[in-house]
C-alpha cells in the first residue's frame, strides 16, 4: 500500500494489515510455527524442517523481521532467529480486539 493510501486508515487499520502480511503466506506461517515451537532457530535448520531452498528461506526471514515480527542475531556465520515478543503481543492483542469487536448474537441475523 503506497504511503498516500495508508494516510486514509487509521494507526491501527495499518497495523493490521502490515502484520497479515506476515501471516499470508505458508512458508511465513510455517517459519512462524518452527520459531514457535523451537523458541530459536538457525536458518540451515528453517531450510532442513521446511524444505524449501536456502534463498526463499531467507527471503521469507527477511519480510518477517522488516514486519518486526521475528528478530535476528548474527552468531559468527549463522544467523539465529526468535519472535519478537512486544511486537507479537501487539499483533495478537490488534487481532483479538478486531475478532471480539463482533459480537455474535445468536437470536438476530444480521442479513
Amino acid at each position: 500500500m503506497g504511503t498516500t493510501k495508508a494516510t486514509l486508515f487509521t494507526e491501527r487499520q495499518n497495523r493490521l494489515a502490515f502484520a497479515a502480511k506476515a501471516f499470508a503466506h505458508p512458508a511465513r506461517i510455517a517459519i512462524i510455527d518452527y520459531l514457535l515451537e523451537s523458541k530459536t532457530c538457525i536458518n540451515n535448520d528453517l531450510v532442513e524442517e521446511i524444505g524449501l531452498a536456502q534463498a526463499t528461506i531467507s527471503q521469507h526471514l527477511r519480510e518477517l523481521k522488516e514486519l518486526g515480527i521475528i528478530q535476528g542475531t548474527i552468531s559468527g556465520v549463522r544467523m539465529c532467529y526468535c519472535i519478537d515478543r512486544k511486537k507479537w503481543d501487539e499483533v495478537k492483542r490488534d487481532l483479538n480486539s478486531l475478532f471480539n469487536s463482533y459480537l455474535l448474537d445468536l437470536d438476530t441475523d444480521c442479513c
